[in-house]
């Protein structure tokens, strides 16, 4: 069995319009979200023995405050330039490259693929996986190269309005 965690980036900045999308800053709610996430992740437990990320500054920068919350060193993030904007296909072939050593896999990506992806993995109806959402799935493979459409079951799904008392 392998456990996949699927992170949406936290909110990102639109505050400069020249900047290139792909180095689009937290915004001061992705600060406050990121650190949030990461502590809700350390009550479960939870320490992937793989982070890879987007290099997109938004989501590397999710990524980084997650590991230093969890006690992940931050030399072993693995970035890959596919996940940018990538449909569920390709994260599909991007969990199938990980190597078999890694038993859980955090990915940290970008929406609409994100909510794509979860859905046809676990066979589920999520209509949208919010900035820093967390999407885990247990599946029932025991190489990163079986996965496939429906081969887990939703672990939890937790972000960070979740359980918000109005």
């Amino acid at each position: 069995m392998k456990i996949l965690y699927v992170v949406r980036h936290a909110k990102s900045s639109w505050d400069d319009p020249d900047l290139r999308d792909f180095d689009r800053p937290l915004n001061e709610r992705g600060e406050r979200d990121a650190p949030k996430m990461a502590r809700r992740l350390k009550e479960r437990e939870i320490v992937p023995d793989l982070m890879l990320s987007s290099p997109a500054n938004r989501a590397l920068t999710t990524c980084k405050t997650i590991a230093d919350i969890l006690g992940y060193d931050q030399k072993r993030i693995k970035t890959d330039q596919k996940i940018y904007h990538a449909s569920e296909d390709e994260l599909f072939e991007a969990a199938a490259a990980c190597s078999d050593n890694f038993d859980e896999v955090m990915i940290f990506g970008h929406n609409p693929g994100l909510t794509d992806f979860v859905n046809e993995l676990l066979n589920e109806r999520i209509m949208n996986v919010p900035t820093c959402g967390i999407v885990a799935g247990k599946l029932k493979i025991n190489s990163w190269k079986e996965i496939k459409p429906g081969c887990g079951k939703l672990y939890f799904f937790d972000f960070p309005k979740k359980n918000l008392k109005k």
